[in-house]
């Protein structure tokens, strides 16, 4: 897309690129303590392995920034501003994620505006998991972390909706970017 390569999946890994496991986290209690102590942990959405075969894993950010690598080899966790450089490089944040998400409802509950996945990405709605162990959103929204740290416990992200042909940056501090809180994770190559 542009002068970027994008894995066109969701991140679906429970190793870190040295081997190590990543703990798989599924109890609402355990998934607290994870982000309390700043420790990685991945899920299912709803803690269902068949929600992870469409959408992969959702990670906490303390997983996504681990010094072992969460990325595979020749790939990396993409920055705000690689983020920045798609949603220019797809028209801006008011149309891009249209041209990112799948097309249709088989994935996307309705109405699913502006999707044309011209571009590719093949963004599906794997939803998210809150820093208190909740899950939301399940085929209604797509959210992303980035590498780009914005405070002690928060982080840059990106979610589409199936309601808007948009791509929103979350660069606040509020739940939905906290850093113990469960989003999918795309790559970009080297």
């Amino acid at each position: 897309i542009g002068d970027q390569v994008w894995k066109s999946t969701n991140l679906d890994l429970d190793t870190f690129r040295n081997g190590d496991l990543i703990p798989h986290v599924e109890s609402d209690e355990a998934w607290k303590k994870a982000g309390e102590n700043q420790q990685p942990a991945w899920c299912y959405y709803d803690n269902s392995s068949e929600y992870g075969k469409k959408y992969g894993k959702l990670y906490n950010w303390y997983a996504v920034n681990d010094p072992r690598g969460l990325a595979p080899e020749g790939f990396h966790i993409p920055t705000d501003n690689e983020w920045i450089s798609l949603t220019s490089f797809l028209g801006g944040e008011s149309i891009s994620g249209g041209k990112m998400k799948i097309k249709g409802i088989t994935f996307w509950q309705a109405p699913n505006v502006g999707a044309t996945n011209e571009s590719g990405f093949s963004a599906l709605p794997g939803g998210d998991r809150g820093n208190d162990g909740s899950f939301t959103y399940i085929t209604g929204c797509a959210t992303f972390w980035t590498a780009t740290e914005i405070g002690t416990n928060h982080a840059c992200g990106r979610y589409l909706y199936n309601w808007s042909g948009g791509l929103q940056r979350a660069n606040g501090f509020n739940d939905a970017n906290k850093k113990s809180s469960g989003a999918s994770v795309r790559c970009v190559k080297d």
